[in-house]
């Protein structure tokens, strides 16, 4: 998923590279199965962030929040999510599932069905812990983390260990943008100009040059991991308001059970 780009001795070299190879570099990435690979970002302005222990008294269950992706924020592979990029696929895969770092099997899951809600939220990039002015787009998961289920992550989530995640996506549309001043690039230039101003890492940006934007990807799973490739992906408390709902909900289906 991540270019093999060669190293060049100036920008107009690797820009020269980056147009010849351009629509090879788009097939692979929306060919493959994106997911973390254990190399982050440059964010040098994280800030400390205490990760939420899972606020539950429960000894078997807690209740967690997930910050599966972040839009706005050039990752490892030379990414940019764009807002909107996850609202499709959020209506129509009903099986998206939270699992332990990508492995896609019974006793790696950590949450699913009734037991998960998947949804995005806007947040302060300081309310994630990344020290910078503007907001993102991120992928929420609201998780009932089971004891029964994932002994080994309900001990992460309830220790607060967890402060990374990953989405696991095929790519449906992107776009190349680059910051070149040839003619024949107007339409890469303007991509460019498009963005650059909301993405949270830009001066790490501006200094390569280019990007990859991403406006629709299809999430099949958001992961528990060491380390992604975007590190703006924490762990939060989920509102307690929410938890009492959502207590009066299963409550209230308990007793029209009974009657």
């Amino acid at each position: 998923m991540r270019p093999d780009i060669p190293k060049f001795e100036t920008k107009a070299e690797l820009f020269n590279w980056l147009r010849e190879n351009k629509d090879d570099i788009l097939y692979q990435k929306k060919s493959e199965f994106k997911m973390a690979d254990g190399f982050c970002a440059n964010v040098g302005q994280l800030k400390d962030l205490n990760v939420s222990k899972a606020d539950n008294t429960d000894s078997e269950v807690v209740k967690v929040r997930a910050i599966i992706n972040t839009t706005y924020i050039r990752d490892s592979h030379k990414d940019v999510h764009i807002d909107g990029i996850w609202k499709k696929t959020l209506q129509e895969n009903k099986r998206i599932k939270h699992l332990q770092e990508h492995q896609m099997s019974f006793t790696k899951i950590i949450a699913d069905k009734e037991d998960l809600r998947a949804f995005t939220k806007k947040y302060d990039w300081k309310e994630l812990g990344y020290d910078v002015e503007g907001k993102t787009e991120a992928l929420v998961f609201d998780s009932t983390v089971k004891k029964s289920r994932n002994a080994e992550m309900f001990k992460e989530y309830k220790e607060g260990n967890v402060d990374n995640h990953s989405v696991g996506m095929h790519y449906v549309k992107i776009k190349f943008a680059m910051d070149s001043t040839e003619e024949d690039d107007e339409d890469l230039k303007a991509e460019f100009d498009k963005h650059i101003d909301k993405i949270a890492n830009k001066e790490e940006v501006q200094k390569d040059g280019y990007f990859w934007a991403v406006y629709e990807a299809k999430a099949i799973e958001g992961s528990a991991v060491p380390m992604g490739s975007n590190q703006i992906t924490p762990t939060l408390n989920i509102p307690k308001e929410n938890i009492i709902k959502e207590n009066l909900h299963e409550k209230a289906i308990k007793n029209w059970l009974t009657k």
